[in-house]
């Protein structure tokens, strides 16, 4: 009869082949002093050109131990649990791999995932983001921290910042240079209009930026007025006292478009018409409303226009 004694943490790192996952690990555990001598599982789950060394490990008590994924199963980690008897387990998990497999699988009792962390390599994130977009979504969807690595000074950080908070603004990002010095990112994304115009312009491929970071520093926009272009949604809710102008958007793949918009108060709700082009002037107050779970923005409309849809109606992160 197995038995456990209390909860185990369990910390998940994954990202791609050769994105700094196992330098990391190695780091973390003998570096850096992770498991302070506790007992400790490491499970990998792919061999790239970095190698542990096994030996050094165990002066760390940290015992190591190789799956393939068929191997990833309950009776399989019962099994390593009797075995190894971890304090603690460290998965290096295999990016190619369907994270929610490893969340559906019934773990030993007491085995609780604390963290997941994805490592991505930024002199490859591009191409992984352009043909691989769904996967990296998800290992960005999971994420708690997001280390993006290999920075250098061409390095585009604003396009990883936005790709990152597009899917999971909860996640801390991390940007850690060529000689390893690692940085906490501020969350700031650069804006490309004028903050102090007195009317802010949105340019149609700048809807995206505007959406994420209103959102996330309202403050910054109390009492600003913006002017952009967008869509109608006319919510029943409101009762002809409010629609949404917004833009759809594909935040990782075809199937995942999703409307952004924020709430505007109107008197000329009642004369518009779901999904035709208006470009909106509006004041932007910050209110609570139950969509936005919370305070956000809220605009006072002060123009409305009709408006020819743009050259790309789909807004692309």
């Amino acid at each position: 009869m197995r038995k456990q004694e209390k909860e185990i943490p369990v910390f998940v790192f994954m990202g791609f082949l050769e994105g700094g996952k196992t330098k990391f690990a190695r780091e973390t555990l003998v570096d850096r002093n992770f498991t302070e001598g506790e007992p400790t599982l490491l499970l990998v789950t792919e061999e790239g050109m970095e190698e542990y060394d096994e030996e050094e490990l165990k002066k760390h008590n940290v015992s190591v131990a190789y799956l393939e994924e068929e191997n990833l199963t309950t009776d399989h980690l019962l099994d390593l649990q009797d075995k190894y008897r971890p304090k603690q387990v460290l998965i290096e998990y295999n990016g190619m791999w369907q994270l929610q497999k490893l969340f559906d699988i019934r773990v030993p009792k007491g085995w609780t995932i604390v963290q997941v962390i994805t490592l991505i390599d930024a002199t490859t994130f591009t191409v992984y983001n352009n043909n691989m977009k769904s996967l990296m979504a998800e290992h960005i969807q999971s994420a708690d921290m997001i280390i993006f690595n290999r920075i250098r000074d061409d390095s585009d950080i604003n396009t990883m910042r936005m790709a990152v908070k597009t899917i999971n603004r909860r996640a801390q990002i991390v940007f850690e240079n060529i000689n390893g010095q690692a940085q906490i990112d501020s969350g700031e994304i650069e804006i490309p209009y004028d903050m102090d115009a007195e009317v802010i312009e949105i340019d149609d491929d700048d809807y995206g930026i505007f959406y994420i970071d209103a959102s996330d520093n309202v403050d910054n926009y109390v009492d600003k007025v913006v002017k952009f272009k967008g869509q109608v949604y006319l919510p029943p809710q409101y009762k002809g006292k409010a629609f949404v102008p917004g833009r759809f958007a594909m935040t990782c793949c075809a199937e995942d478009i999703t409307f952004l918009g924020f709430k505007c108060v109107s008197l000329e709700t009642p004369g518009l018409k779901d999904r035709e082009w208006v470009t909106v002037t509006a004041k932007i107050k910050r209110e609570f409303y139950q969509e936005f779970d919370g305070d956000g923005p809220v605009l006072y409309a002060q123009k409305i226009e009709k408006a020819e849809k743009p050259e790309e109606e789909v807004v692309y992160f």
